[in-house]
């Protein structure tokens, strides 16, 4: 029997798979983080990269920019939506194949959002400590990435691999 056909008939391996893999990144995040707590504070910081990149520790208590600084309830709630709007659409989400890449996005998405719920809700801010110096990009950590590339890999799907005529009746209203 092929594999991917089995998949198809057991949603319930395709979900506990996506968890699995979901736990592995939240477990990535919050060890990387946990290095940069180790390694770095305010007054340390490592370049790897000299003038582009650097490892550098902040306690961010806002959203990238700086901007709703001490909303912490403000993200627990929206963090808490998303997570909802995730499991509908990869409970809805057709089994084949070609929806694949869409499931791992949401997947990375879930990872990224809960590893910095994590911190929003035990530390009351986010550890961040990746810094691009070359654009002055605001520094970020390894869940940001998650929630940044899949967004945009997900904006890249729907504008040049799904059609149309795919599969997305899960996201009509009923």
């Amino acid at each position: 029997m092929n594999h991917s056909k089995s998949n198809q008939h057991h949603p319930g391996r395709r979900l506990t798979a996506g968890l699995l893999l979901t736990i592995v990144l939240i477990a990535l995040d919050q060890w990387t983080k946990q290095l940069a707590v180790r390694a770095l504070s305010p007054d340390i910081h490592i370049q790897l990269i000299p003038g582009v990149l650097e490892f550098t520790y902040i306690q961010n208590r806002g959203a990238a920019f700086g901007i709703l600084q001490n909303a912490r309830l403000f993200f627990l709630v929206i963090t808490l939506a998303a997570l909802l709007v995730i499991g509908y659409g990869l409970l809805h989400i057709p089994g084949s194949r070609r929806f694949l890449p869409m499931r791992l996005c949401l997947y990375l998405i879930a990872a990224g959002a809960v590893g910095n719920l994590i911190d929003r809700l035990f530390l009351s801010y986010v550890r961040d400590f990746i810094y691009f110096s070359l654009i002055d990009f605001p520094v970020f950590n390894v869940a940001d990435m998650y929630i940044t590339c899949s967004t945009f890999v997900l904006m890249l799907l729907f504008l040049f691999y799904y059609k149309e005529e795919d599969d997305f009746g899960f996201l009509k209203p009923q």
